[in-house]
């Protein structure tokens, strides 16, 4: 059974941990979603046919003028240019066929992105610090070979410590389940939320604990090559999933151990 652990000076150095952890994964999470929605893109292609263009074009005009402008008793050579034209006939064949694998590329992950619509509605356990808070619930899982004090520590996408909580595990898996209640008891919105998680050795050295979110699936969005999960205002990397069910796994027993939140192992 999970239990709340009294306060120490280990303790609160623990907890201390878990949030300058939490608030870091803030600012990871931040920069991460900007960059997810970020719709700028480089179209490599493009830009090499257009350059290529460019610099036939300019080898055309330098070609005409040396022609017109060489000494009749000693013309030059039509290997050269003949050669050079036959250069740059295979680099625009080369950027043609890239173009091609693009349009091929983009219209296989169109297909893929239409196929992972059907997630929709299913539960997705992901390995990420971003904490999905849908319908005033939100859980996170880690396991334990023993038991040990856990600090948890819950920001908002500002940095700011909204929720804290102190406990001990028990051996085999943990479940930590959060109502969206914040440290002075006021009721916060869903959203998209950073969680840490961390415990301390008996030399009071403290260390990340391995953990999954829980979430439901409203949506499937890609941006350039990379396919996100969107669980509420969390924006997931498909790569972070580690699974998708129907229906999420119901825990053995649950405990208070504050006001706001509540915790359930089972090993």
């Amino acid at each position: 059974m999970t239990t709340t652990v009294a306060t120490s000076s280990s303790s609160t150095s623990l907890l201390s941990s878990a949030v300058n952890a939490s608030q870091s994964a803030a600012s990871v999470n931040a920069a991460a979603n900007t960059a997810a929605s970020s719709t700028t893109a480089t179209d490599t292609s493009t830009s090499a046919l257009s350059s290529l263009t460019s610099n036939f074009n300019t080898f055309l005009t330098l070609l005409t003028t040396q022609l017109k402008n060489q000494d009749p008793s000693s013309p030059m050579s039509s290997d050269t240019f003949t050669s050079e034209l036959a250069q740059f006939a295979s680099v625009e064949q080369q950027v043609d066929t890239n173009t091609n694998l693009k349009t091929l590329i983009s219209l296989t992950q169109d297909g893929q992105q239409s196929t992972d619509m059907s997630l929709v509605g299913k539960t997705a356990v992901a390995t990420t610090s971003e904490l999905p808070l849908q319908n005033g619930s939100s859980s996170v899982s880690f396991n334990a070979t023993t038991e040990e004090p856990i600090a948890i520590a819950v920001t908002d996408s500002n940095g700011n410590v909204v929720k804290t909580a102190e406990l001990t595990s028990t051996v085999g898996t943990n479940t930590w389940t959060w109502n969206g209640t914040s440290d002075s008891g006021a009721q916060l919105s869903d959203g998209s939320y950073n969680i840490a998680v961390q415990t301390a050795d008996t030399s009071g050295n403290t260390s990340d604990v391995p953990f999954t979110v829980t979430g439901t699936v409203t949506g499937v969005t890609r941006n350039g090559s990379s396919i996100y999960v969107n669980m509420g205002d969390s924006t997931i990397d498909m790569s972070d999933v580690n699974s998708f069910s129907d229906t999420s796994s119901p825990s053995t027993t649950s405990t208070s151990s504050t006001s706001s939140d509540s915790s359930s192992t089972s090993s």
